[in-house]
This record gives C-alpha cells, structure tokens and sequence, in this order.
C-alpha cells in the first residue's frame, strides 16, 4: 500500500527487484526531465537575460517537484489497479505514464518555442534518444491508465499451442494460489493478469510478457565451459566415505580400474567430435540407495554377493560426468542432503524461483528421489525439472501419472513421480519413453579376444546366491555331461553348501579374477535371475556364449512376484532380453531351460564352433557411453517451459507412422527400423495429423490414455490425447491404430539419432 509516496506501495517482482526497477527508471525519467531543464536554459540564456532564464529555470523545477508530490499525495492508500498487487506495480505504472507524458509534452511545447527563437538549431542539438523514445511511447497511454483500462493478458491461440501447460497451471493457481504466502509475495491477488504474469515471469509456464508484446529482457549468466579432466585424484577424493562405511569402497575400485581406459575413450571421442564451448554444469549426485535410511544394505552387501548392477550403474555414471568435465557434489545420506538444502532459502517454497538453487542437474534414484520430496515438501516443484532418475527398471508414462495411476489402481510405491518420462534413466533400452543410460561392459588383460583364444570344456554358471539355483538340477545335468561346471557363490564360512555335487564353486570372485575366469570357458549359463543384469554382455565381451533362458508366457507384474510394484507392465521374454534381440547368435543362444532336448541341441550347436569371439555393442563401451551422456547433458531440457531451446531431437529425424491394429508405438517404429520418439508427439496430436495419416475419421475427440492418438478402425472414431503426460510408445489395443513420431538412430547407439551426438 502507499504510505509516503506515489511509489512506496509497490514493493517487487520477486523480492526487490520489481521495486529497483522501478524507482531506477523513476530517477532515470527525473533525470532525463532536469539534464533537459538544464539544456533548456543554456540555449534560452544565450538569447535573454540572466535574471528571466535564471526564474524560468526555478520555476519549471517547482513546478515539476509539486506535481510529483500532489500525484502521490492523491494517490497515498489507494488501491485502484485492476490487479494492484504489490507484483504488477499498477499504481505505479499509472504514476510513470502521467509524468513521462506531461514531461513529454512539455518538452514538444519547449522545442516549439525554441526552435523559433534559435532558427530552428536547437532540433539538431536535440539527444536523438528523447525523440525516438517518445515516437515509440506503446501499448497504454497515461489517459488509458488513469481511466482504469487493463493491459491485455489474453492468450492468443498461438500461446496456448507453444506454451500448452499454461492453461492447466492458470486453473491450479485459480484455486491454489493462497495456499502459500509466497505466491502473495511475488503479487498474485486473484486475477488472471496476475497469474499469467506470475507463470511466465516466475515459473516459465506461460508465454513471457504476453501482455505488454515485450521482448522481454534476458539475463545470461557468463558461459563457463566444461574442460575434458583425467586427474583420477580428483573424483577419488569426491568419493571419500565421511562415515567409514565403506559405502562408496566397490565404486572407488572399479573407478580406479577402468580409469585408463576412461581416459583413451575421452581422447578418441574427442579426435572424433568436438567436444569444447560445452557449458560446465553444476551436479548433485546422491546415491539414496547407500543411505542407512534406505534399509537396503547395499553398502554392506557390496562385498558379499549382493546385488552390484545398480553399483555399476553409479560407478560409470560418476567417471563419466567427472571425465565430461563438470563440477560434482556427491552424497549418500539424508544429513548431507539436508546440509545442502539448508543453504536454498526458498527450498520449501513452492514458488519455483531456480535461481537460489545451487546446482543444475541432480542424478538420485528413487530412494534418493523420496528422500529429496521429503525434505523439500511443497518446494519440491522447483527441483523436479532438475532430476535424472537412476532407474534400472524404467517407469512408463502410465505409472508415473500419479492420478492415472491411481484412477487405474496401477499406483505403485515406485511410481507417480509426476516428472517427464524420459527423466528416468535406465540400464538397458527397455522403452523409449525413458532415457537409456546404460553402463560400461567392463575388459580385462587385453581390449580383445583373440579368435585363437585357448579355452577349456568349462562353464560358468550366472548365480551367485544358492536360492537361484534351486529347481535347475535337471536343467545343469544335462550340460554338465559336456562342460565341467563352475560357480562363482557367495557361501557363509562353515555353513554346508546345497550347490550339486559337481560343481566347482570359486566362491566370489574380484573382478579381474572372473573375468579371467570368462577367458578361458565356452559358455556362460543363465538360470533364469537375476534379470538384465551386466553379468551376460561381459561373459560376451570375453569371448563366452551366453545360454539365455526364454519365459513362456513372458515375466511381468502380472505372474512374477519380483515384478510386482515395479512401475512397468513390460513383458520380460527371457533373463536378458537386451541380448536376445540386440545380439543374438552366435553369441547368444535363447532356449527354454524346461525342455532339456532344446538345451541338448544348443550346447552341442555351440561346442561345433571352431572360435570364440568377444563382441561388445558400441553403446556400452567407455566411447559410447561418454558420447550418449555428452549429448544427454548438451540436449536434454526438462526445465525448458518457455521452449528458449531448439527441440531435440530435431524434427528432421522424425517422421510420423500409422502402426498397425493392437500395436504399440514402440513396436510400429520399430517395424520401420525407427526408434520411438515421445518429444514429438505433441507435434502430430492434432485433427490435422489425423486426417492426414487415414482417411477414415469420422469424428475426432479427445480423451486421456496412453493409446492416443490413435483411430478405432472399427468405429471410425479419431482420438487425440487429452494430457501430454500420458504420451507414450508403450501400449497397444485391439482394434487401434495409433499415430506415432519415429526417429533413426546410430547403429549400436540406439538412444542417439543421425547427428544428434554431437
């Protein structure tokens, strides 16, 4: 409210900014007026006596401080804008005008005057910048703003289609906007000019300035470029245990034994693209899965036989992101979380002003992820846009829509994150709809197999708990009478192991010993779990045919209790469905363990080859991961709302296909040898696509599911998809044919289309 002055009510646009800006541009206006008043009567004196210009000069200042004050003092307490918060600054703005126009006006009226008396002169000593300044005065005149006329905050079409969340969040703010105070504070007062001012200006979800036809002003913060680093110290020393619990013991060592080949990588992919004028970022890593609060035992187990995928996972994504040249804080407990939420002032406001934040990009999983929603509260909206999720598995677009999921009753503790599908990085490419990171298959000794590699009749069996070898006796006797048998489990000192007699079991084994191990055995044999594991594509690396158990009917949450909660409906075909369809024969042999003569057949297949060799796919070696990261971080911008950043992939990659009844876009695409391609499926979810790609719409509506767009070939009926969130390659059904965006792709870098990694 105005208490003293005609600008004193107005106190900010995000704090104190707003208010700055305003009084900056008051003084500018004050100063402009006197410099001008100054100018005036040099030339008036040059012409008259000193005494008149000297009273003239008094009397134009008087007058100018008198009209300021009467103006305020009219306006002291009064709230007359049609959205007076203390954000939009109306009263303010109506203040400005008055006096701009009437110093204007003035100065017309001078120049008039004194281009008479100086022959015109005085026009060519006119600063350029007052003329062209007033021919642009815009949008509200003085007299518009003292008769209450608004400024426009109306969306265009072309708004709603560039900015499509803007509408939603309006209708959010509409109900939700005195749920907290901070919303007050950056000037929502319950009016729609209010709100899209707040969205655009604050949040980025609605069009910037749409009001005014501003440009707007951006403020850049200075490029730092992110430099290649091999100083293995230095994430060494990132990776230092604060609590002694060894839980970052297993990620230094693998870390430390792939380094050298880190930096040949880094070095090739570098000879290769160019790798410089990328901007440095600021990450936060934090391994929830290593937290005591996460009761999982990983940091415990790490030695012990328990499960080390996840841990693989996190070891090459911290050498990458260290390598790539970026600033890293890494933390594994709650009480670090804390210490760094600590120091954001506004970390449990929902107001998502980023610019208090003091990272960039934050890799978690979803442990980590609860932990942060926790502690962050109603904050938590800020942030979102921040987070790559570490996610083996993958969360499909229908579990991750809390209200779908629930509606539906596919709700699970994993899912409803509400974040964009494609910031869920997974291990291996199971959906589109997710980002692939991926790991590194890891080599030992040589970089390859030689094709003359000496091997001995031995297999090595993939399990290294006993539970996963119960019920497979009949299954591992029937290799066993070609290949002498060796595990590698994990058994309790003085405890009797139930392996079959004649196995030959190494107990755990140190990396470089089982891979070692690998070089010298014909096969590697699965026993059905665990599931998508690195195990098989590093037995491949080194030479050993995988023996892939196939499941009929497949694995999914539907039969398989390990699946259960897990945010997929995916259907898992065999123990490593990567290797059944992106590798194959001959070093892959998919059979179904139950049916011994199959297994028979296989085996005797395999022992007839005269060589082994190694085969790694290109997007898991060091290179390739290093070249899909480097482009993830480049391209990939979750918190882009005001679409300042060209679309990635671009929409020259992408061509729109019609699939066929009952499949999903994952399956229409990749019939086509495309890849699934959801940023763009915004693009074809119009009439217009519809009609386009068939012939036979009758109508077309719009409803929410994962299916649209899509076309009922039976009914006729065209259906558009209802909310952008559910956009998703996975799903198909009975009777739809659904409309989908494809993209190419790098062979053996399937995440990555032609051009996009650089």
């Amino acid at each position: 409210m105005m208490r003293s002055s005609g600008v004193s009510r107005c106190s900010s646009f995000g704090g104190r900014t707003l208010w700055r800006r305003m009084v900056a541009i008051l003084l500018l206006v004050i100063f402009i007026w006197t410099i001008t008043v100054l100018n005036v009567t040099f030339i008036y004196t040059s012409n008259h006596p000193k005494k008149e210009s000297a009273v003239l000069q008094e009397e134009i200042v008087q007058l100018s401080q008198e009209y300021v004050r009467a103006l305020a003092q009219e306006n002291d307490g009064v709230v007359d804008g049609p959205y007076a918060g203390r954000f939009t600054a109306f009263d303010l703005k109506k203040t400005i005008a008055v006096l701009l126009e009437s110093i204007l006006a003035r100065l017309d009226r001078l120049e008039t005057h004194l281009n008479n008396i100086t022959n015109g002169s005085f026009a060519r000593n006119m600063p350029l910048s007052l003329v062209t300044d007033h021919e642009r005065q815009v949008i509200l005149s003085a007299q518009d703003l003292i008769v209450g006329k608004t400024e426009k905050c109306e969306l265009t079409d072309q708004d709603k289609a560039d900015f499509p969340h803007c509408l939603q969040k309006m209708q959010w703010m509409k109900q939700m906007w005195k749920s907290d105070p901070c919303y007050e504070s950056h000037g929502v007062d319950g009016s729609d000019c209010s709100y899209v001012m707040y969205l655009s200006e604050v949040e980025g979800w609605c069009p910037r300035k749409t009001w005014t036809k501003s440009t707007g002003h951006m403020i850049l913060e200075p490029m730092i470029y992110a430099n290649i680093t091999t100083n293995l110290q230095g994430v060494i020393d990132l990776l230092k245990d604060p609590n002694e619990r060894q839980g970052y013991a297993w990620i230094r060592l693998r870390v430390t034994r792939l380094w050298p080949k880190w930096v040949k990588a880094i070095h090739n992919l570098a000879a290769n693209q160019d790798l410089s004028k990328r901007r440095k970022q600021k990450i936060l890593i934090h391994l929830g899965l290593l937290s005591k609060q996460s009761g999982w035992k990983f940091a415990e187990n790490q030695f012990k036989g328990g499960p080390l995928g996840e841990l693989v996972q996190w070891s090459d994504l911290i050498s990458v992101l260290y390598i790539l040249g970026h600033q890293l804080t890494i933390t594994s407990e709650v009480e670090q979380l804390v210490q760094i939420l600590s120091a954001v002032p506004e970390a449990k406001s929902p107001c998502q002003t980023r610019k208090e934040l003091p990272v960039t990009i934050i890799y978690t999983d979803i442990m980590g992820l609860i932990q942060f929603k926790k502690r962050t509260g109603s904050g938590f909206s800020k942030f979102s846009c921040l987070f790559r999720i570490v996610d083996s598995f993958g969360t499909e677009p229908a579990f991750n829509h809390r209200v779908f999921a629930k509606q539906n009753k596919i709700l699970t503790s994993w899912g409803g994150q509400d974040l964009n599908p494609r910031q869920f990085f997974t291990m291996f490419p199971h959906s589109p709809d997710n980002s692939f990171m991926g790991f590194v298959v890891e080599h030992h000794l040589n970089d390859t197999v030689s094709d003359d590699q000496p091997r001995r009749d031995i297999a090595v069996v993939y399990g290294k708990n006993e539970y996963m070898w119960e019920g497979k006796q009949a299954y591992l006797d029937v290799i066993k009478e070609h290949l002498e048998i060796h595990g590698t489990v994990f058994t309790e000192e003085g405890k009797k192991s139930n392996l079959p007699s004649y196995v030959i079991n190494h107990g755990i084994l140190s990396g470089p010993e089982l891979h070692q191990l690998l070089r010298q055995a014909k096969m590697f044999i699965g026993l059905g779990f665990p599931y998508e594991g690195p195990a098989p594509l590093e037995a491949i690396a080194n030479g050993a045919v995988f023996l892939n158990p196939r499941f009929s009917p497949p694995h999914s949450s539907k039969n398989t209790k390990f699946f259960k909660g897990k945010p997929t409906q995916r259907e898992v075909t065999s123990q490593h469905p990567y290797a059944e369809v992106f590798v194959g024969k001959p070093h892959v042999y998919t059979i179904d363990m139950k049916n011994l003569t199959e297994v028979q057949l296989a085996v005797e297949e395999v022992l007839k080859q005269d060589t082994f060799t190694a085969y790694t796919p290109y997007e898991y070696t060091e290179e390739g991961m290093l070249q899909r990261m480097s482009a993830y971080i480049q391209h990939q911008q979750f918190c882009d709302f005001q679409h300042k950043v060209s679309k990635w992939p671009p929409s020259s990659v992408v061509t729109f296909v019609l699939g066929q009844s009952g499949q999903s876009c994952t399956q229409a695409c990749w019939t086509k040898d495309f890849i699934c391609e959801p940023s763009h499926f915004l693009e074809l979810n119009s009439e217009g696509a519809l009609r386009n790609a068939t012939s036979i719409c009758s109508g077309v509506g719009r409803s929410a599911n994962i299916y649209y767009p899509s076309v009922n070939v039976d009914k006729g009926e065209c259906t558009l998809q209802e909310d952008e969130m559910l956009f998703s390659c996975v799903g198909g059904r009975d009777n739809y044919r659904r409309l989908c965006p494809c993209r190419n792709y790098i062979p053996q870098q399937s995440a990555l289309c032609l051009g996009c990694e650089r």
